[in-house]
């Protein structure tokens, strides 16, 4: 199986580095070309266009920016697309979108999956990150060992789009508990607290999550490198607000938390480091949210395996 690889940004050029370390033919396209060298001497091959891609490959991968980039990726491959190819969206984008392009290639003859990750860049690196993956089942069986390839724990969502609509529902979370470990950093530190102490005190606790074991780290280093952007946090949030508002579910937090984002970019810029949202309580106080012995990025150290499905409780395995 040929597979191909377009969007080598911050998580793509690590779930495609995940694939050529296990020996996969692999090609890849990316508008940097220095990108495209690095997989290039690694054992990839590159092409000069998605068109190209779509007729060399049977399997081909996007990671991508923005929906309005994936239209423009999809659109080009189209006219190729036959029996037999396979769409593999792992961008985080647009239910509808996704949804809508999915239906032009299945129309064309090929398969469509939306499958973007979730778990943070430090995973994706070393192919233990999480993968949702939305399509019929005879595809997912399909593009399954595939997926076990760069992710660890892979889940069938349901119909294309599913996992598109699951995924920006869990970053939502994620940056609620972003902002939710902000305040609660800054307001130990306000009232004396050691922020050694008060780390592990969340950590054992009830309040602790993923963004806390994670992102809280390197708040308290001061590097606040997570490899994401404030822009970014702002374009998966606003997804699922719309998603929300497609289906009249009227929220609270989802409004204020967009406001919140909107006011870190017009402070700090759209390319800021998200885990800088905290600057505008730091700001506000006059605090310092740094404490010592914090790493200044995450590392995965679980080792490397062979990814595997995950069964939710009540559904069998062929459902």
């Amino acid at each position: 199986m040929k597979i191909g690889f377009i969007g080598l940004g911050n998580v793509g050029h690590k779930l495609a580095g995940s694939l050529l370390r296990n020996g996969v033919d692999l090609s890849v396209l990316d508008l940097n070309p220095d990108l495209v060298a690095a997989m290039v001497e690694k054992g990839a091959d590159a092409v000069s266009s998605a068109a190209e891609m779509m007729q060399k490959c049977d399997v081909v991968i996007t990671c991508l920016p923005s929906p309005a980039a994936c239209n423009l990726v999809v659109t080009e491959m189209l006219p190729y697309v036959s029996t037999g190819k396979i769409w593999l969206e792992m961008s985080t984008t647009d239910q509808a979108e996704v949804e809508r392009l999915g239906a032009l290639v299945i129309e064309a003859g090929g398969a469509a999956v939306d499958c973007p990750v979730s778990g943070g860049c430090h995973r994706a690196d070393t192919g233990n990150i999480a993968i949702f993956a939305g399509c019929d089942r005879q595809t997912f069986e399909t593009v399954l060992p595939v997926l076990t390839i760069m992710g660890r724990r892979i889940l069938h969502t349901g119909p294309l789009g599913s996992a598109s609509m699951l995924k920006v529902l869990t970053n939502y979370l994620a940056t609620v508990h972003l902002v939710a470990n902000a305040e609660a950093l800054v307001t130990a530190k306000a009232a004396g607290m050691d922020l050694n102490t008060t780390f592990e005190a969340i950590r054992i606790s009830s309040g602790n999550s993923f963004s806390h074991e994670t992102e809280s780290q390197v708040i308290l280093n001061g590097s606040r490198d997570i490899s994401f952007t404030m822009d970014l946090v702002k374009k998966d949030i606003g997804l699922f607000q719309e998603i929300a508002e497609r289906n009249a579910v009227p929220l609270e937090i989802s409004p204020l938390l967009c406001r919140i984002f909107d006011d870190g970019i017009s402070r700090y810029g759209m390319r800021e480091l998200s885990p800088n949202i905290i600057k505008r309580l730091e700001e506000a106080t006059g605090l310092d949210i740094r404490a010592p012995g914090f790493p200044p990025e995450m590392t995965d150290d679980e080792p490397e395996e062979r990814g595997y499905e995950v069964i939710p409780k009540g559904r069998a395995a062929t459902v």
